[in-house]
């Protein structure tokens, strides 16, 4: 028995004096709101109603049911109410979190301007330097930048994000400048711990492919760590442009290789489930795609002028 649809049929009975009545303003049969009574009065274990040919009225324990279902359909109203406003205007806390470089170069300005659009809406931001299980730590949206994602993720794609090979001067000024990527063997590589690890791929615009095995005397699973250590002279690093290219216009690292590109990423954005989509994350997402529309910020020029102007 559907108890909630009982419950109404109970109440507009009571409110009407009767099964017609009650059966037109609901657009159901006289028997079928009959049925649902009876089968609350079973379920209750109790009388409600007592009928005659012309009216019913309510028992004793017809009034104080009637009173309980009142607060029932009050309460299913208002949940409905809020919870499906909250599908259709963004509002309440939305979870995110991402890697702590891209968080601190551009999530955190991107949220800021979604918040400026979307003020009922707080952002908890959460950068770590790992892939968080979204049901265990109760994440709505994870933004997360690869070449292989998951298939069984849901998720939207964002925008590409490429990378680069690079080194400091001070590295150079010790160090031959690798002529091709075969020559990256004999260099001192930061690599990452989670991919790429022992072998850096590239691919050229005649459409060659190569892979270097490679090797170093640092590994970390965060791109900021790498690009600090190869400032500071300690090797050739791979870095998505987002954290190079201000670097590199400034001149404190130079681009290695132009003519050879490592694999394309993706920025993606991964949630639960496509059903029941909340409005925050599916307007955080249109936001997002839309931010990166035009090509990532850090790749265009206003903004790598404006970004050396701060520095």
């Amino acid at each position: 028995m559907d108890r909630l649809t009982a419950m109404r049929v109970f109440a507009e009975v009571a409110k009407r004096g009767g099964f017609t009545a009650a059966a037109d303003h609901l657009d159901i049969t006289r028997v079928k709101a009959t049925r649902y009574v009876r089968e609350l009065e079973t379920w209750l274990g109790t009388r409600l109603l007592q009928r005659s040919t012309r009216r019913v009225s309510l028992t004793a324990a017809g009034e104080a049911c009637l009173r309980q279902c009142e607060q029932v359909l009050a309460m299913t109203q208002d949940l409905k109410s809020t919870v499906g406003e909250r599908d259709t205007a963004p509002r309440g806390q939305l979870r995110m979190t991402t890697s702590i470089s891209f968080g601190q170069a551009h999530l955190a300005g991107a949220v800021a301007e979604y918040l400026r659009r979307y003020p009922d809406v707080a952002v908890d931001l959460m950068v770590a330097d790992r892939a968080v299980n979204l049901i265990e730590e109760r994440v709505d949206l994870a933004i997360r930048i690869t070449g292989e994602l998951d298939p069984n993720l849901v998720a939207r794609r964002i925008a590409p994000c490429r990378s680069v090979i690079c080194a400091s001067p001070a590295y150079l000024q010790h160090h031959t400048a690798p002529a091709d990527p075969l020559s990256l063997k004999a260099h001192n590589c930061l690599t990452y711990t989670n991919f790429g690890k022992s072998e850096w791929r590239f691919n050229n615009q005649q459409g060659e492919e190569v892979t270097v095995a490679v090797s170093g005397n640092l590994t970390a699973n965060e791109a900021s760590i790498l690009m600090e250590s190869a400032l500071a002279g300690t090797g050739i690093v791979q870095l998505p442009t987002y954290l190079a290219n201000p670097k590199i216009d400034d001149g404190s690292l130079i681009e290695l290789l132009p003519e050879w590109s490592p694999p394309e990423l993706v920025i993606w954005g991964v949630y639960l489930s496509r059903q029941h989509l909340p409005a925050s994350v599916r307007t955080m997402l249109d936001f997002l795609v839309e931010w990166f529309s035009d090509g990532q910020p850090w790749e265009q020029d206003q903004y790598r002028h404006e970004t050396k102007g701060l520095q």
